[in-house]
């Protein structure tokens, strides 16, 4: 159930993209309009193609490593994999969201440049610079892959997404009174009239009762009332179990759900509270615990202090993990855990950090040992589900949870 609600999840922010991907390439086919000024607009065009290409990346390491959780027969194990694939899914999701609203932008300024030549194409250019600005730092965080910052952005999306609305307004707002002042009011009318037709979907959603459908929004438009909207994926019931399943998993994060789910229901102002899914969406998805609360995530999150950061895969030895398979979305940098200071000195120094890697106990060389061992035994190298099994065993021995983050190569 588990694994297919990752591959659904997965496809849904793909078929998302893919419907950015083609309007993006809609402008960038284009000579004229923001195609057009000898070029100037480009680097905003080659923007949003390389958030494409960075959110595909996340979306294939996503399947890669749920094709791997699959692979592996323990349970605890592929639960870690899932969480992991989870983690790049909330990344791709919020960063879509962003992208979507950046195209809505982009199709703004083309058709400005295109039918109202009384507006600066110098301002414009400085307008387009500032939403960009505004929009970095949440890209940044989402693809950070740091638990803690994709659900803080992630939390703060509905917000941005206000924010970006009342910028998207002021913009158009501008457009119109420079074509007034130009004594252009049916060109100004007519810009206004066409604008509307940016975006698909030009009317709010209503409220979902208690018993409806949930909905979850990608793609980003312009909505009546001042609110940016989301691209209609209704889901219905299959939605609902999904997200249930992948909430109560632990895989997605309640609160990424929630601010999905807010952004397209056009609950921007609405909502409820900063951490809470709106009470339809509640209903739907049960009152569970899992449901009310939010994935303890980050140092201050876990009740934790500077907490280390534990390759369980020894950073010394990369080389021979990467010649068994640990690239890419499966490096070893990506199996790390957060443990307590005194539990990270104890398992590399037996309860005395003095002895460090003397002791014969010490969790490197002892996983390196059962790893080679193997090997000797098998008479072959070790297939990279094979290293998981294995390291998995030996987590389990030094009561190291499999809740993977992403680490440093230092």
């Amino acid at each position: 159930m588990e694994f297919r609600a990752v591959r659904d999840a997965i496809q849904e922010v793909t078929d998302s993209l893919d419907g950015i991907v083609r309007g993006l390439a809609r402008l960038e086919d284009r000579d004229a309009g923001i195609g057009g000024h000898g070029g100037v607009f480009t680097r905003y065009l080659e923007h949003g193609s390389g958030q494409v290409a960075r959110i595909r990346g996340l979306l294939k390491d996503a399947a890669l490593l749920e094709e791997a959780s699959e692979a592996v027969t323990d349970a605890e194990l592929a639960q870690g994999l899932l969480r992991m694939s989870g983690q790049r899914i909330e990344a791709a999701l919020g960063s879509a969201m962003l992208l979507a609203a950046w195209l809505d932008f982009l199709q703004l300024a083309d058709a400005v440049l295109e039918q109202c030549p009384f507006y600066s194409v110098e301002q414009l250019f400085v307008d387009l610079g500032r939403v960009q600005e505004r929009m970095e730092p949440s890209f940044t965080r989402l693809q950070s892959l740091e638990p803690a910052q994709v659900e803080a952005a992630s939390v703060a999306m509905p917000g941005q997404m206000g924010a970006l609305t009342r910028e998207f307004q002021s913009l158009r707002e501008r457009v119109r009174a420079s074509a007034e002042l130009g004594g252009k009011v049916v060109a100004a009318a007519r810009f206004l009239e066409m604008i509307t037709l940016v975006s698909s979907l030009k009317a709010s959603l209503p409220r979902l009762p208690p018993a409806a459908p949930a909905t979850v929004g990608v793609g980003l438009v312009m909505g009546s009332g001042g609110v940016m909207m989301g691209s209609r994926i209704v889901v219905s019931a299959e939605w609902v179990e999904r997200m249930r399943a992948l909430v109560q998993a632990g895989v997605i994060s309640a609160p990424v759900v929630s601010a999905a789910v807010r952004i397209q229901a056009g609950q921007v102002l609405m909502a409820q509270g900063s951490q809470d899914l709106p009470k339809g969406v509640r209903e739907a998805l049960g009152e569970g615990p899992e449901v009310r609360g939010m994935r303890e995530t980050g140092r201050a999150g876990a009740g934790m202090v500077d907490a280390p950061r534990h390759h369980v895969m020894p950073r010394e030895h990369r080389e021979w993990f990467e010649k068994r398979g640990f690239k890419g979305a499966m490096d070893i940098d990506q199996f790390c855990v957060r443990l307590e200071r005194s539990h990270h000195e104890a398992i590399h120094g037996g309860g005395d950090w003095r002895m460090g890697r003397t002791w014969p106990g010490e969790w490197n060389q002892a996983v390196m040992k059962a790893l080679r061992d193997a090997e000797l035994r098998s008479g072959s190298r070790l297939t990279r589900n094979e290293v998981l099994a294995i390291v998995a065993r030996r987590m389990k021995l030094y009561d190291i949870p499999m809740n993977f983050v992403r680490g440093s190569r230092r």
